[in-house]
């Protein structure tokens, strides 16, 4: 199939378009040879946290009951929860259904919270119950009251460990990662703070919508790439991070652990970054995406480090399988460059601001870009009805406190475990041996073919392959004959030989067959050179025989 494709056709799509042309090669293989069907190509998790799911469907059922409490209509109205005296309530309520799942695990949390946060606890159940039900707009439109505190202590512990910066972060709740690109690009451009023309900086391999996104007409932003080079363990080079020392970078975005490569900045690397911030760029912005944090032991985001200049976005999607629930945070310190270069603007932008905010505080000059975010989430004008869902909020709340309450932190040795476990059974597929990186989140990994293939199928075998075959007949070749489908690293700035492969999403016991199906294809490309060779060295011999 692959032979009457031209590959060329698929060079400008992103991986996450050719992977449906992908899919489709490797759903026919799989039907016509009665072979597994393989996708490792999308990173959502094939698993969930059980525990606060349990919690919130329960803590639905009795949130039912207060809204009957207060209206029953026998056509099916109910009222809006009411909140004097409803944390007893509750309490009776768990007792008398202790037994169902969920139970213990909504009985503690309110003990807990009212300790840790020093929350009174009808305020919070309340928060809990009348957001489960849905009734209200969200208020603050931002983010719930005991929601930010709570979500606010769990980012402190997935992002900065045990050493949190002073101060505190503004949060604002998303509908997931994805939401929160959207939302910052729109509003940095808005607020003049990123302008078409000017210059960010991206650290690469990086997720391709961030590749992406730049070039659009709405941002039209230049771009220079910091690279990660598989030959550094996909950690910046001094030279590259001695880029961020140019002026006219104005922005420097980075996702960390890496999406494709699943290599976090080493302490080494941060440290390097931070330097040069504080030192020598201290105007430099940062946008940190470090979703996969969590999968790191002791991992240390730029937002702990530099939490002045650093907007940090996290989701919940990957750690807590729950991609279709589109949970996400964006978080920037109280004290931040931001909202100092938004005051510093020409008069005649901070004047157009002016207009812009206007109609929704009588003080817009004073307005948090944080707070300017959620607005230009709304188009501005429909700010008075933004904000993340309730019923989703009280998710991540329940999400938060699970892993918060987890003192042994069970949950997350659980989530490693199960990727690690994958990885490796990749890696003796492949026939590699390896040393374990500490920085490793084996989320994703990133097989880089040309790398490997220079050590088992020889160097002049690679040159060939470079000269004759496309890049992207890797992974066509992959779903075509073996029914596998992973990313092409290339559309994400990686090595264009590469492959990206999620360790999240398939069976554990399936890993090491796509190891052996790249070497099978190796196999296949090094029989094609064999081939070529001993045709050329044939041709030559013809050549030299003397006429007679």
């Amino acid at each position: 199939m692959t032979s009457t494709l031209n590959l060329k056709d698929f060079e400008s799509l992103s991986p996450f378009e050719i992977k449906d042309e992908l899919i489709k090669l490797a759903k026919g293989t799989s039907k016509r040879t009665q072979s597994a069907f393989l996708n490792a190509g999308r990173g959502n998790p094939n698993w969930v946290a059980t525990a606060p799911r349990e919690a919130f469907f329960l803590l639905g059922q009795f949130s039912v009951g207060e809204s009957k409490r207060v209206m029953s209509h026998p056509a099916g109205l109910g009222g809006m929860p009411q909140a004097a005296g409803i944390a007893g309530r509750l309490e009776a309520w768990l007792a008398e259904h202790s037994g169902m799942p969920g139970a213990s695990f909504l009985s503690a949390i309110v003990p807990y919270a009212v300790t840790t946060f020093g929350f009174e606890p009808n305020a919070f159940v309340h928060e809990l119950v009348d957001s489960i039900i849905g009734d209200n707009y969200p208020v603050p439109d931002r983010m719930l009251v005991h929601n930010e505190r709570i979500v606010h202590e769990y980012l402190m512990w997935a992002m900065c460990g045990t050493n949190k910066p002073a101060g505190k972060f503004d949060l604002y709740a998303v509908e997931g990662g994805t939401a929160a690109m959207c939302y910052l690009f729109k509003a940095l451009k808005a607020n003049r703070l990123l302008l078409p023309g000017d210059t960010i900086a991206l650290g690469t391999p990086i997720f391709t919508p961030y590749l992406e996104m730049t070039h659009l007409e709405d941002y039209a932003l230049d771009v220079v790439h910091i690279k990660a080079p598989q030959e550094n363990r996909f950690q910046f080079t001094d030279d590259e991070i001695n880029k961020l020392l140019n002026p006219k970078i104005k922005a420097f975005f980075v996702v960390n652990p890496g999406n494709p490569t699943g290599v976090a900045m080493s302490e080494e690397t941060v440290a390097k970054i931070t330097k040069l911030v504080k030192t020598k760029r201290p105007d430099l912005m940062i946008l940190t995406d470090d979703v996969y944090g969590t999968f790191v032991h002791g991992f240390r985001s730029l937002m702990a480090e530099l939490p002045q200049n650093t907007i940090g976005v996290y989701s919940y999607s990957k750690y807590f399988g729950c991609t279709g629930w589109r949970l996400g945070v964006i978080a920037i310190h109280e004290d931040n460059i931001f909202d100092k270069n938004i005051a510093e603007l020409p008069a005649a932008e901070t004047t157009a601001l002016d207009k812009r905010y206007g109609p929704m505080t009588l003080e817009p000059r004073k307005l948090k870009f944080i707070d300017r975010i959620v607005a230009d989430s709304r188009d501005v004008a429909l700010n008075h009805t933004a904000g993340l869902s309730l019923p989703q909020q009280v998710m991540m709340s329940l999400f938060s406190l699970a892993e918060l309450m987890d003192e042994q932190k069970a949950y997350q040795a659980a989530c490693m475990e199960i990727v690690n476990r994958r990885v490796w059974s990749m890696i003796e597929g492949l026939g590699l041996t390896l040393t374990p990186n500490p920085n490793f989140d084996a989320y994703y990994g990133l097989i880089d073919f040309e790398f490997w293939a220079r050590k088992n199928i020889g160097d002049e075998a690679v040159e060939y392959l470079k000269r004759n075959v496309h890049p992207l007949d890797l992974a066509f070749r992959l779903a075509e004959v073996h029914g596998i489908v992973l990313l092409n690293g290339g559309g994400f700035e990686a090595p264009n030989w590469s492959l990206r492969v999620s360790l999240a999403n398939l069976p554990d016991d399936v890993y090491d067959d796509i190891g052996r199906g790249v070497r099978a294809v190796a196999r296949g490309y090094r029989d094609a050179f064999e081939a070529h060779k001993n045709a050329t060295a044939e041709r030559k011999e013809i050549a030299e025989v003397p006429a007679e």
